[in-house]
């Protein structure tokens, strides 16, 4: 495709461009063209994130699609937080086995700080014995004063998704808002934190909040834009939603590869919903994983995602 020799010489699609072909463009061309942008922009590393629930349930928030929120009726019972040691040996199992990135999520709006100390603890253990992994934090809308004690610890990079578009938001959410989560963005970024940004799709949205996500995030200039496809959770109000199609999940991601060309391109919830582990999901774009276990879905075994990629021909860190 034309426009993908452009994007990879330089050019960037904005709002002002007409984006109807992401929409209309035969999938087997577009993923092809998409994949064509990762290999020239991103080389042909695959870059592998494993999570761990710091501390689950209970959340204050009233996201819909989620099992840990205290609204939500999914007989998820709220879990006290994990000792700093078991954290740590975690991490350095996955450390071992080759993964890039490891990241501690909590649920909540955002920290208490007997588990901000908690995490510290975690972070900096991690730092010091796994100094070649990136140390990535998930802990909702916090004060500049923590984002400090973070990075101090040796994290350099803070997850929040938005989630969907502008538009849609408030049908996801009602306890905080849009602008709060890109406010929370902002100030990681001046604490000189990377950014991992991203959403989910398969909650009731239009292909245009799909689009408008997605030029968001470039906005935002995120590193790392983890895409999540529903995974409905009986006792949420999204529990009976339909899943998605393996074809409408690969457009999605050949869609945010030609709207954020250089980014990581993470592949996380939903894989399961596709054939062979997603295996076409990394000839569209993607180039990065979520692997291990997810914090309320079934995950992807590591081994068997290493297996994968390496048959795929992917470069990987172990």
């Amino acid at each position: 495709m034309k426009i993908a020799e452009e994007i990879i010489a330089g050019r960037r699609l904005g709002r002002e461009d007409d984006l109807e072909f992401l929409l209309t463009t035969p999938l087997d061309v577009l993923t092809e063209a998409a994949d064509h942008i990762r290999r020239a922009l991103c080389g042909n590393h695959m870059d592998l994130c494993v999570i761990i629930n710091g501390r689950q349930g209970g959340c204050s928030e009233n996201c819909r699609f989620c099992s840990q929120s205290a609204h939500n009726h999914s007989g998820l019972k709220a879990g006290k937080f994990l000792a700093p040691e078991e954290i740590t040996a975690d991490g350095e199992k996955y450390n071992r086995k080759g993964a890039d990135r490891y990241s501690i999520v909590t649920a909540g709006r955002g920290i208490s700080r007997p588990d901000l100390k908690k995490v510290l603890s975690a972070y900096s253990a991690l730092h010091e014995r796994c100094p070649d992994m990136i140390l990535c934090a998930s802990h909702g809308i916090i004060s500049d004063e923590d984002l400090a004690a973070l990075k101090m610890s040796g994290v350099t990079m803070y997850h929040e998704n938005i989630e969907t578009s502008r538009r849609y938001f408030p049908e996801v959410c009602t306890t905080h808002t849009f602008d709060e989560k890109l406010d929370m963005i902002a100030r990681a970024k001046k604490a000189g934190l990377s950014i991992c940004c991203g959403g989910i799709i398969g909650m009731g949205e239009n292909w245009e909040d799909r689009i408008d996500m997605g030029l968001t995030i470039a906005e935002i200039g995120a590193d790392s834009v983890p895409i999540n496809a529903l995974m409905p959770i009986p006792g949420t109000p999204f529990g009976d939603l339909p899943v998605l199609s393996e074809d409408e999940i690969l457009r999605s991601i050949a869609l945010f590869r030609f709207l954020n060309p250089t980014a990581g391109i993470r592949v996380a919830a939903g894989r399961i919903l596709m054939r062979e582990g997603g295996r076409r999901a990394f000839l569209s774009g993607a180039n990065a994983a979520l692997t291990g276990e997810m914090l309320t879905t079934a995950g992807n075994d590591m081994d068997q995602d290493l297996a994968m990629f390496h048959s795929m021909g992917f470069e990987l860190r172990a």
